[in-house]
């Protein structure tokens, strides 16, 4: 009798050892990593992403923010920039990374996003479009732009130098940012800077046999004043992307919904 019970007690320890050790295991488990390669838009840069950089970070994912040339702190001279020389910063960004990536283009983020897309998509593990721009093959940002008459950027752009575009500055948060706190608003004016000119003008070559096997996702913002929702609907449908979401919110969610922006990102990777 006292051996079933000493039995009994061992099997009773064993099976709560080994309970223990399995949730060990579970807790120890770790979210997917993904490397998430940022592309600001036009007259933004790096410092307006930090936010969602953080909140991607802290769910265990890589980001990897591109610094355009001539973009935020970068003194490029603007008559040297071109489409190519911005694809060819985030080809090499992620040439540098093992594996695939997840590739983020926002308003002019998302030219340069295609184009990179045409050029590495055996890298691109998914490409998600921001409140951007999504040209089909010959297209540039300009044509797109010049369709969409409700946009409030448009007639608000001028030309100081051959080579660059300013915004009427009185409006700079009305047309990127109108529903941002006021801090958020003031570091757009902050890091605000004459946008170079020359990758506006510049198509983009799309074939079926790159570009086309990525695979693709549309973020709409609701509220975007510099691209307006019924433009956003047209590229997505011209390039049949049919993977969606909607936010409402300015064309920068990144500051003014950083949160929400983040967990698309994560959801999408999934």
């Amino acid at each position: 009798m006292k051996k079933i019970i000493i039995f009994a007690l061992l099997a009773i320890v064993i099976s709560v050892v080994l309970s223990s050790c399995s949730s060990d295991k579970s807790n120890d488990v770790k979210p997917v990593s993904n490397t998430y390669v940022i592309i600001p838009g036009a007259w933004q840069g790096p410092s307006a992403w930090q936010s969602v950089k953080a909140n991607l970070e802290a769910s265990g994912q890589k980001v990897i923010l591109i610094q355009l040339a001539g973009h935020d702190k970068d003194t490029t001279d603007p008559s040297t920039i071109t489409m190519d020389v911005y694809r060819d910063q985030v080809v090499a960004a992620i040439n540098g990374v093992s594996g695939k990536v997840i590739l983020v283009g926002h308003s002019l983020g998302g030219m340069i996003a295609s184009a990179v897309a045409e050029k590495v998509p055996a890298k691109i593990d998914r490409l998600i479009y921001v409140a951007a721009y999504v040209p089909v093959s010959g297209q540039s940002l300009l044509d797109l732009a010049q369709t969409d008459a409700q946009s409030l950027l448009g007639p608000n752009i001028s030309s100081p130098t051959p080579y660059t575009l300013d915004v009427t500055h009185n409006l700079i948060t009305n047309i990127f940012i109108q529903d941002g706190t006021t801090a958020e608003q003031s570091l757009v004016l902050n890091n605000y800077k004459v946008e170079p000119a020359i990758p506006f003008t510049q198509a983009v070559t799309l074939t079926a046999a790159n570009y086309g096997i990525v695979n693709k996702f549309y973020i709409h913002t609701t509220l975007d004043h510099a691209i307006s929702p019924d433009l956003q609907n047209r590229m997505v449908t011209a390039a049949g992307i049919k993977k969606t979401y909607s936010l409402t919110a300015s064309h920068s969610p990144f500051l003014s919904k950083p949160d929400s922006l983040s967990t698309l990102l994560l959801n999408i990777a999934k």
